[in-house]
Formats: C-alpha cells, sequence, structure tokens
C-alpha cells in the first residue's frame, strides 16, 4: 500500500514538471525542450528531443528497485547520428562514482539505492564531443536529477524517557509537558512527515493533544497521598495518522507534587512525660511528634504551649518535626511533683486553595511528672566575701560559711578546705559548723586576697559534694614605716653656696592607708652642713647650710632623714643620705670626685655590699699569693688512684731514659696514641689562661708537640689549681732529650720570676699586675 501511495505522488510531481518544463526551459541553453514520457512504468524518465539538445531534470525515487543499477534516464543529441561518431561525457556530483553514463548511448545509471535524507539533490553537467576529433559537438549543458522521498522514516522522540511533575488535586485540563517527535521524511512531500499522536498508557488520569504532543490532566482531584507516581506512554504516527503509516513512543514518568491540603494531625490527643528535677535549664525533658501526610515545607510544623509555662517551654525540631519540651526554670522534687499543659500544633505555610472548611491546626495534653534525685549540698551563699585585718593573730574568727541538703530528707553535711587552694595553711575550718579561723599571722604586704573553696560533703553520701568559693580580704594596718622610694646619688659642690638645693627626696610606703599617704621629712638632728624643707606634697628639698666644701677635709658626708606617715599608730623610719663632695665648675656641673667615694645606696644593704667586695679582694690576693708559694709545697697528686691523665705519679725521681720501671717511655715517643686537647665533659670552660710557657726543646718535636697538648689540656680545666706540679707525667734524668720539666732546680730567689703575663688576664687582674709587674726581688707580698 505504500509503494502504490508513492508511485501515486510520483507520478503527480512528473506531470508537474512536465508543465513547468514545457513552458520554459532553464540550464545554460535558454531554449524550449521538448518532453516526452512514454516510459514511466518503473519511474524512470527518459530524455527524448529537444530545440537545443536536452532538457534539465531527471526524476529518481529513492530507495527504490532492486537492480545495483539503477536506470535514471537517456540523453541524446541530434548530432548523434547512429554512427558510434558521438561520445557522451558526464560530470558534477557523483559522476564516475553515484552516476554512470554510457558514452555511445547516452544512457544514466545510479550505482547504488540513493537516500534522500542523505542528499535531496545531484547537478550535473553533459557534453557530447565527436569521438574522433575529440571537439565539442553541442556546448556543456547542467542538469539536476531529483530523489523523490518515499516514507521510510519513522518518527523519534528527542528522549526515550520524558519526567515531569504537576501539583496535585489540579484541575482536568492542566498542561503537564509536551513531548515532540521528529520525521526524517519530506515534509513538503505527501504526508510521509505528518505526525499525529495518541496516548497508549495513561488514560483516565491524562490525555495528549493530537497535534502538538502537549500532555494535559483528564480526571480531577488527584491526591498525590493516594498516588504519586505515573507512567504514561505516548505515541507519534506519521502518514497523518493512516493505515500503513510508522510511529515510534517514548514514555513519560509524572509525578504529583505536593500541595498543603493535609493538616496536622496527633495521634494520640495525650502525653505523659517524666523528668528529673536535676536537670539543667534548657535541657529536654521529652518529644512529641503530630502526622502530616504533606511533605517538604507543606509538611512544616510550630508547636507551642497553649497560654505559654513558667516552667516549661516546647520548640520544633527542624529535622524530625518533632515538638521538644525543655525547661525554663529548674525543677525540684520538695516544692512541686506534678505539671499538666496544652500544646498547639500548626502548619508555617498553608495554601489559601485548601484551608476553607479545614482545621489546619490541633491539639495534645502533657503532664509532666518530676522524679526525685540525690543533690548535693546547697551553700546560702556563692562566693563569699570576708574581711579580715592583718595584724590578727593566729586562731582568730575569719568567718562563718553555711550550706544545707535541699533533699526532703536534709541528710547533715561536713565543711573542709581544699588545701591545694590553701597551700601555706593560714586558714582552718570548723566541719560542723564552717567557722573559719586563722592558723598564722596573715600579712597585709605579702598578700592583699586569700582565695580558698570550701568543700561541702554530706556525710551519708560522700560523693554528693558542693564548693564554693571564699574570697578573704586582708585589711591594712599601718605596721610599715616610709623609706625612700629610691636610691640617690647626691653631690655638693665644693665652690657651693649656702642655702643651694643639692637633692630632692620622696618616700614610699607599702602600706595603704584610706585617705592616701601624707609623709613627713626631718633632720633627727641639727646638722651645719645641710637642712631639709618639707615641700607638703610627699616630697622634700635638701638645702646647703653653708659653703665651701673641701673634698681634702671630708669627701662624703651621711645625712639621717626621718620619714614619717600621717596614719594610726604613726610609722617612722631614718634612712641616710649620702653626700659627695665634688669639684664642679662656674656653672655647677660637675668634674671629678674623690676616688674613695663610690656610689652608695642608704639602705641597711650597705655594709653587705662592702663586706662582699672586701672579702672578694681578699680571695684574690689569697689565690695569688698560694700560686707564688705553689713551688715550695708538696706535689698536689699524691694518690694513686687519682686517674685524671691516665697518667701513673710517683713522689720520687729515676735514673732518665734507663728508668722503665715506673713510666713507659713509648707513651712520649708516640705521642699520637693519645688524644690531643682533650677537655672534660663534665665541666664548661669559663676561662683561657692566654699565658704559655716556651717549650725549653728545640730538636724533639714529637716530645715538644705532646708536652705542648698536656699543657694545653691542663690549663683548659677550670677545676685544676694553677700549681705546675700537675705536671707530673713528665720523665727526669741525665738521659732525658726533653731535659728537667720540674720546677725543683729552679733558681732559688723568686726575682726571676716573670708576672708580664698578668697584664693579659683582663681587668679583674689589673691590680694583681700593677702589684706584681717590675718589684724588686726583696719585696713581699
Amino acid at each position: 500500500m505504500c509503494l502504490l501511495t508513492n508511485l501515486f505522488f510520483f507520478l503527480l510531481d512528473l506531470i508537474y514538471s512536465y508543465v513547468l518544463f514545457s513552458q520554459e526551459p532553464t540550464g545554460r541553453q535558454r531554449e524550449e525542450y521538448n518532453v516526452f514520457s512514454d516510459d514511466i512504468s518503473d519511474g524512470r524518465i527518459l530524455q527524448r528531443s529537444k530545440r537545443g539538445w536536452m532538457w534539465n531534470q531527471f526524476f529518481l525515487l529513492e530507495e527504490y528497485g532492486g537492480n545495483d543499477h539503477q536506470y535514471v534516464g537517456k540523453l541524446h543529441s541530434n548530432m548523434d547520428k547512429g554512427d558510434g561518431n558521438v561520445r557522451y561525457i558526464l560530470t558534477g556530483d557523483g559522476a564516475g562514482t553515484l552516476f554512470l553514463i554510457d558514452e555511445k548511448s547516452g544512457d544514466i545509471h545510479a550505482t547504488k539505492r540513493l537516500d534522500r535524507e542523505e542528499k535531496a539533490m545531484y547537478t550535473l553537467h553533459a557534453k557530447v564531443v565527436d569521438r574522433n576529433t575529440n571537439a565539442e559537438l553541442e556546448p556543456d549543458t547542467e542538469f539536476n536529477i531529483k530523489i523523490h522521498d518515499i516514507n521510510d522514516n519513522e518518527p523519534k522522540f528527542a528522549k526515550e524517557i520524558y519526567f515531569a511533575s504537576v501539583p496535585e488535586m489540579s484541575e482536568v485540563g492542566t498542561s503537564v509537558v509536551t513531548v515532540t517527535a521528529t520525521d526524517a521524511d519530506d515534509q513538503t512531500y505527501g504526508n510521509s512527515a505528518k505526525l499525529v499522536y495518541s496516548i497508549l498508557q495513561g488514560q483516565p488520569y491524562f490525555s495528549v493533544d493530537s497535534e502538538n504532543g502537549t500532555i494535559k490532566t483528564a480526571l480531577p482531584g488527584m491526591d498525590r497521598e493516594v498516588k504519586e507516581n505515573y507512567q504514561v506512554v505516548i505515541q507519534a504516527k506519521d502518514m497523518a495518522g493512516q493505515m500503513g503509516g510508522l510511529s515510534g513512543t517514548t514514555t513519560v514518568s509524572i509525578t504529583l507534587s505536593d500541595v498543603n491540603d493535609s493538616p496536622p494531625r496527633f495521634a494520640n490527643h495525650s502525653f505523659r512525660v517524666t523528668a528529673v528535677e536535676s536537670t539543667e535549664i534548657g535541657g529536654p525533658i521529652g518529644r512529641i511528634k503530630a502526622d502530616d501526610p504533606d511533605v517538604g515545607r507543606n509538611a512544616e510544623m510550630e508547636y507551642s504551649i497553649v497560654g505559654g509555662h513558667d516552667i516549661f517551654n516546647i520548640i520544633t525540631d527542624q529535622t524530625t518535626q518533632e515538638g521538644i519540651i525543655i525547661i525554663k526554670k529548674e525543677l525540684d522534687y520538695e516544692s512541686k511533683r506534678d505539671y499538666e499543659f496544652r500544646v498547639e500544633v500548626k502548619n508555617t505555610y498553608l495554601d489559601a486553595r485548601f484551608i476553607h472548611g479545614l482545621q489546619f491546626k490541633d491539639y495534645a495534653t502533657v503532664k509532666v511528672t518530676v522524679e526525685d534525685v540525690d543533690e548535693p549540698p546547697v551553700f546560702t551563699r556563692n562566693p563569699y566575701i570576708i574581711e579580715v585585718h592583718e595584724d590578727t593573730a593566729a586562731g582568730s574568727f575569719v568567718g562563718v560559711v553555711s550550706a544545707r541538703d535541699p533533699d526532703a530528707d536534709n541528710k547533715p553535711v561536713k565543711y573542709s578546705i581544699d588545701r591545694h587552694t590553701d597551700l601555706e595553711r593560714l586558714f582552718n575550718i570548723d566541719s560542723v559548723n564552717g567557722t573559719i579561723t586563722t592558723l598564722k599571722a596573715l600579712d597585709r604586704e605579702m598578700s592583699k586576697w586569700h582565695n580558698i573553696s570550701v568543700v561541702a560533703t554530706e556525710i551519708n553520701n560522700p560523693r554528693q559534694t558542693t564548693r564554693v568559693p571564699v574570697f578573704i580580704k586582708v585589711l591594712d594596718v599601718n605596721d610599715n614605716a616610709p623609706e625612700f622610694a629610691m636610691s640617690y646619688d647626691t653631690f655638693v659642690c665644693e665652690n657651693v653656696k649656702a642655702g643651694q638645693l643639692i637633692q630632692t627626696i620622696s618616700a614610699v610606703d607599702t602600706d595603704e592607708p584610706l585617705v592616701g599617704h601624707k609623709f613627713v621629712f626631718s633632720i633627727s638632728a641639727t646638722n651645719p652642713n645641710f637642712t631639709i624643707v618639707d615641700r607638703e606634697d610627699n616630697t622634700a628639698n635638701i638645702l646647703t647650710r653653708r659653703g665651701g666644701f673641701s673634698r681634702r677635709e671630708m669627701s662624703m658626708y651621711f645625712l639621717p632623714v626621718v620619714i614619717s606617715d600621717n596614719d594610726y599608730p604613726i610609722q617612722s623610719s631614718t634612712s641616710t643620705l649620702i653626700v659627695r663632695v665634688c669639684a664642679c665648675d662656674s656653672r655647677g656641673n660637675m668634674q671629678s670626685c674623690n676616688p674613695e667615694a663610690h656610689v652608695m645606696l642608704s639602705s641597711p644593704s650597705l655594709p653587705l655590699s662592702l663586706c662582699v667586695s672586701l672579702c672578694f679582694s681578699v680571695v684574690i690576693v689569697v689565690l695569688f699569693a698560694a700560686l707564688r708559694r705553689q713551688r715550695k709545697k708538696e706535689p698536689l697528686i699524691i694518690s694513686k688512684e687519682d686517674v685524671r691523665d691516665n697518667v701513673v705519679s710517683y713522689n720520687d725521681e729515676g735514673g732518665g731514659e734507663e728508668d722503665t720501671q715506673a713510666f713507659d717511655i713509648g707513651t712520649l715517643r708516640n705521642p699520637e696514641v693519645m688524644d690531643a686537647n682533650k677537655l672534660r665533659r663534665d665541666i664548661i670552660p669559663e676561662m683561657l689562661f692566654p699565658f704559655r710557657r716556651t717549650s725549653p726543646i728545640k730538636d724533639n718535636t714529637d716530645v715538644r708537640d705532646f708536652i705542648n697538648g698536656r699543657l694545653q689540656e691542663n690549663d683548659s680545666d677550670p677545676t685544676a689549681p694553677p700549681y705546675d706540679s700537675l705536671a707530673t707525667y713528665a720523665y727526669e734524668g741525665s738521659g732525658s732529650l726533653a731535659e728537667s720539666l720540674s720546677s725543683l732546680e729552679s733558681a732559688a730567689t723568686e726575682g726571676d720570676q716573670e708576672y708580664d703575663y698578668l697584664s693579659n688576664w683582663g681587668p679583674q687582674f689589673k691590680k694583681l699586675a700593677e702589684m706584681y709587674i717590675g718589684k724588686g726581688p726583696d719585696r713581699e707580698t
């Protein structure tokens, strides 16, 4: 049936072309064509004669015929006498591949079946030439081969499955989605590409527009809570839906989207909750739940207590849509044990289309029962702040703390002090009545506050404890005398005049009077050299009473100053101001003072400083004296167990190289076996002395290097005394190449001793260098 229909349309197109071409030829030759079609039984169009030499269009039915070489048409020129001297040539689209021409007859064949959907028309050029001379007998002429469409393509949808949604409860005819199919056949030729849509699956819920494929709702009141998903199958058929046309299908998955058409409802309108009295404020004690068949924001609910409540509140868990009951105030089993209130639930989002006639809220009753727990003791105050004077004696009363058991049976409690907060054990507490007393006298100048923790423990249940901070403030008592605010470096010029200001002094007091400090300055006795003027602002001026001081007569003056406070009881102290006499220029600028005059502090620490300086000087002198006299003493290393230098010590002298019993001579002759410059690991040297004695050996480098290495090691040892007898590892005798290393043969007098090296020891030994460098041999220190 489809083939007959295609042939019918093909004949119509042939007639149209005949009429068209009989009116006006096209192509390069603008001449009239004589068109005749004496053979169209198989769909082929034949070229006959023309006033020029050919017409310009052939028609070929796509996919038509069963032969590999399909006959298309025939070219013929009036110049062709049938004697074989004429040759036809074909060029253009597909010439030689898709289309072949018989050079003698002009017959055109297609080499394969053609598909209009790939290419609908081919443009070729034909010419006729003399076979022998190859001269053109007719001008080059253009013509077309048009492929006629047949219905060989079925409609196709862009997707195999479409997804769409439509709100539930939508009215009939609500558009859901439009699905469109395409047909590759010719849209302008026949009905091969004219589509008609129909629904194969999905009635009676949905329908489809037959012309444009729009799917619409067909049933009223579709409820998502009853059925949410639908599968709809849509068919598209070409040939305007006639029998024999081709078709294609697609599936549309349609989901009903939710609308708020269902109110929340409590399944149980009475809830019972149990809460322990120790629940913290804001803590949850229970949950209640209402049901809403809607989803998303349409199922969002809000819970509230009708009329509010002093003890309880309810909040909404946004994830589970549950109502969480929390407490606003502490529960007390001993005060009240049962509560009851009413809870309301409602949707937070309402749809105006469905609120008419429905109550989108519900109510339930909640009963709360409080359970008793064993609670720890409770102090009457938190924290405690207690004041006590610093002169309070040990064992004195400080304050009282009190705690009670809040449970109904009111168990007894005992008190204790957390000793981690009272490491000095300054306080004690009565375990029965909570009275705090002092164990030691308190000093505000040592600590103004004492922060301790008192622990209350149930006697019957020691695990129930409560601690409270107790802040004890030590009140000030005037028990400290004022003193100089700083150490003063005061001097007076020799050419000073009477009444000249030489120093302004001030004072400090570690006490803290309520109305502030008020100091009074005075000199204990009449002083002929200096006087003091109290400025009444806690400072005082020291003035000269006379002029013309002399450093030769007196290089320093000691001025005792009495400083008193105005608190009760009055405290006073005497501080000494040291005034140096110095030479000054005409403007009063100090130029020089006595070298013995030093800056000294007017404080009780002065004797201690003098003592330390004097002791240090004595130690230096004694140390140096011991250094000079050491050669007359016994060697230091006497014990045979002393192996600091890994050398056997002995107190007798042998016969030189022949003496091999007391010491291995190979050690000196092979110094490389010893560790060079091996310092002690337990002590870091503090000073390396630059002085080195030159070795008397000139020709034996091995022995000299060894001796120098051992000397350097001993000199670098800060724990070794400065005795030359430490070098007891040396050997002596008449045959020793190193000669004598001992000091026994040194000169008897000490005048040949050189002390120039002392000047290289630094400023600490400058005094010793001045004493010993260049002194005569008959002088003793």
